[in-house]
């Protein structure tokens, strides 16, 4: 059980770690260029570390007034761990930090354990996007969740 977490800024060095998390949790992970232009962009990229392992990344973008939650992923073999949380509440410390009045999100219906964490931490669903995700013979619909911050 990792007990034990910290957080920095996300570097272009950091990608092959991202990356590899990224395909060890997701049918259809994000590509290399995805996060270079996410860190290219004024937003939050940051990594998850326990121990000398980028065990998560989370990204943010951030404009007039509020952020849009991008991506968060956890290694699939550190998942069920808390970690998600850990994550996903730090990113929302950096939405506040930058003075975001409210968050985003799309998240998958079929992602529970997601779904789950976003409840318990306030989030409410606000909307639908129709054929969002891609899928592995249809495309998912996406619940958009939304938390307000001040």
């Amino acid at each position: 059980m990792v007990t034990k977490v910290a957080f920095r800024t996300m570097a272009l060095t950091d990608l092959s770690a991202v990356l590899c998390n990224e395909k060890s949790a997701y049918s259809h992970p994000w590509s290399e260029g995805i996060f270079r232009d996410c860190l290219n962009q004024k937003g939050e990229s940051w990594v998850l570390i326990t121990g000398d392992l980028i065990a998560g990344h989370g990204l943010l973008s951030i404009g007039a007034g509020e952020a849009h939650l991008l991506n968060v992923c956890v290694n699939a073999q550190l998942q069920g761990q808390g970690l998600g949380r850990k994550l996903t509440v730090h990113m929302l410390s950096q939405a506040k930090r930058r003075r975001a009045k409210s968050l985003f999100l799309e998240v998958r219906p079929s992602n529970m354990a997601a779904r789950s964490l976003y409840d318990s931490l306030g989030f409410n669903e606000i909307g639908r996007r129709k054929g969002y995700y891609p899928g592995v013979t249809k495309r998912e619909d996406a619940l958009v969740m939304a938390k307000e911050l001040i």
